[in-house]
Order: structure tokens, then sequence, then C-alpha cells
């Protein structure tokens, strides 16, 4: 019988478990890795209770871009199951008003409008162009697996997965009521979801918790730079497997992966 615990990994928009893929290996010797798989949901909740319904009773979650927003879902919903929680390249804040709302609503319709005239490809070649460090959009082998993994899924699925994220929901109630260890890590390049953006999180937090910031990446920082990605998040998990949620009110020690 497997003892060890589970990390469930909650991908992106438009994300799967390649996303994970080059930092995977570093987490099998002490998890077992599972992957959510998003499928036709057109809501962050219905995301949140497949995950729910798919993963074992308690486990460690960590969650990037939209994957994030979906993770703090599944703590709204069942904060008991969750030992530790990661957000990654994400935020907490529902669609802004006004005109910054119609203008996000806007940007993203096009990105669906292209996905269903001219294929999910071509609209992934565009998409990428602000997800990665500008420099490594000429690295044409992390461009394929990034345009190949969204290739992948469906127009229908992008649109559903599009209609999840303009209906998100603040989930600033779900960060200040967390007594979990608790993990920020954002990009330095990150053209989506800003350093400030982070810190405006990890401020809502009771517990006092850094924002790791990973220098060499943008919003792909697992596919980007899985090295410090590894160096950032398996001291973490390790750490809290030993601290209870007494002890995530206060900050951690360092710990060396064994």
């Amino acid at each position: 019988m497997n003892n060890k615990p589970s990390v469930v990994w909650v991908p992106g928009l438009m994300c799967d478990r390649t996303v994970w893929a080059p930092i995977w290996p570093a987490f099998e010797p002490f998890f077992i890795n599972r992957v959510a798989d998003h499928r036709q949901a057109d809501s962050l909740v219905r995301m949140a209770e497949q995950v729910l319904e798919a993963a074992p009773t308690r486990f460690a979650l960590v969650g990037h871009s939209m994957g994030g927003r979906v993770a703090l879902e599944v703590c709204r919903l069942a904060p008991e199951r969750v030992s530790s929680l990661v957000l990654m390249c994400t935020g907490c804040l529902p669609l802004p008003p006004a005109q910054a709302g119609q203008a996000e609503v806007d940007k993203r319709m096009g990105l669906v409008a292209l996905a269903h005239s001219q294929g999910v490809r071509a609209m992934a070649l565009e998409w990428v162009k602000g997800m990665v460090k500008p420099d490594r959009l000429d690295d044409q082998a992390l461009i394929e697996t990034i345009v190949a993994m969204m290739a992948r899924q469906s127009a229908q699925i992008f649109e559903n997965q599009i209609s999840a994220l303009i209906g998100r929901r603040d989930s600033s109630p779900v960060l200040t009521g967390l007594r979990i260890p608790c993990q920020i890590v954002c990009a330095r390049f990150d053209s989506w979801a800003s350093v400030a953006q982070h810190e405006h999180m990890a401020s809502l937090l009771p517990s006092n918790t850094p924002v790791e910031v990973v220098p060499d990446a943008g919003h792909m920082v697992s596919l980007e730079n899985p090295g410090a990605t590894i160096k950032l998040l398996l001291p973490f998990l390790l750490q809290a497997l030993h601290q209870g949620p007494n002890d995530a009110l206060h900050e951690p020690a360092p710990c060396t992966p064994p």
C-alpha cells in the first residue's frame, strides 16, 4: 500500500499535466502526483467540485494561473480537506468594474473568436506571446510545447474556461480565512499576474507569508524555469507535512529536501 501523501496539481487556462512535467520527477519520491482535469466545466466552482470528487480525503494543493483560482474555490468549499496550498501566477479578485472589466472581457472574447474561426492552435500562437518571458519567444521547443498542449483541446473548452474566468468570484475572504501553510509564487516577467498582485494576496493571509519571485520566467514559470520552481515548491510542501493548522500562523523555518 502506498502511504505517500498526495499533491493535487491544478493547471491553468487550456493547460494539462504537460505544464508540470519538467518538475514532477523531483516530487515523485515523496508524493503521489495527481492532476486536475477541468473537462467541460464552465465555472470555477464546478472545476473545484471536480477536484474534490477525484481527490483523496486530504491533500496538498498547487494551483497555477486559473488553477490558482480553482484552488481557492476548493478551499472555500472544503477547507478541511486541504493540508497546504501553493498559489502560482494567479489572482483572487473578481472581474473589475466598468471600463477595465469590459476591456478584459473584450480581450478574452477576441481570443475565443479566433479559436472558433481559425482553430485553437492559431489562438495559442497569439496567446503565447504574452505568456513567457519576452526573450524566450524564440525558444521554439518551449513555444511548441505550450502551443501543442493547448491545441489538444477544443475551441468550446476554451470558451467554457474563459466564461469561468469572466464569472470569477472575489476570493479575498478565502485567503483571510486560511489556517494552513500557504506559499505564494510569481514570476518577475509575468505580464498577466504581477508581483504586486501576489503581494496583495499575501497581505490577506493571516500568516507571515513572503512572496517568492522567480526572477527568470514569465507566466509559464514551471516550463520556463523548472529548477527554480522545484527549489521553491519542494521544500515548502515537505515542511508542510509536519505543520499543523496553528503552525501556519507563524513564518516557517527553512527546510532542505532530504
